[in-house]
């Protein structure tokens, strides 16, 4: 004879608290990005700041999300606004990848620093140049089941775009 658990037990997790571990998702990738750039020593090209700053917007998204914890349309608003930070951070990551998986004679020769560029350029030509990707974007300095690091933040970007995107498009239903 099987009973059914009580209703607490089988309401789905809240929209609150999954922008909340969404936000801690992406907290934790943050970390993990400064932990190899300033004990691995893995220098960061323009395109991994790029992800950076991208999987920071998606942070705050979930984060303002969660606090703000919507209903109805916002919840809908919060949901699109997941899915566009996400796709623009899984696309930077899918460039840098694929970058990463050119032969080196198609791979571009080394451009200018970030820093410069900020310095020297108009923001246009500046994402323009960072996204057309360089040398140093293609080098594999770190890998995970022979998986470079654009790998893994593409998965990361995507699965935590779907699944914020699910969630607070369902609302508390």
């Amino acid at each position: 004879m099987t009973t059914n658990p009580p209703a607490a037990a089988r309401r789905p997790v809240s929209p609150r608290l999954w922008n909340m571990l969404g936000f801690l998702a992406c907290l934790a990738g943050m970390m993990y990005a400064l932990y190899a750039q300033y004990f691995l020593h893995l220098e960061p090209c323009p395109l991994c700041i790029f992800q950076r700053i991208a999987l920071i917007a998606l942070g705050a998204v979930f984060i303002i999300a969660a606090l703000h914890d919507p209903q109805g349309w916002g919840s809908r608003i919060y949901a699109l606004l997941i899915l566009l930070v996400a796709a623009a951070g899984a696309a930077i990551a899918a460039r840098h990848a694929w970058l990463q998986s050119l032969p080196p004679e198609q791979v571009p020769a080394c451009g200018p620093g970030l820093d410069y560029l900020w310095q020297n350029f108009p923001i246009a030509d500046l994402l323009n140049t960072v996204l057309r990707g360089s040398g140093e974007c293609a080098k594999i300095d770190w890998e995970l089941f022979h998986l470079s690091m654009p790998w893994w933040t593409l998965f990361m970007f995507v699965g935590l775009g779907l699944a914020g995107f699910v969630r607070n498009l369902l609302g508390t239903r």
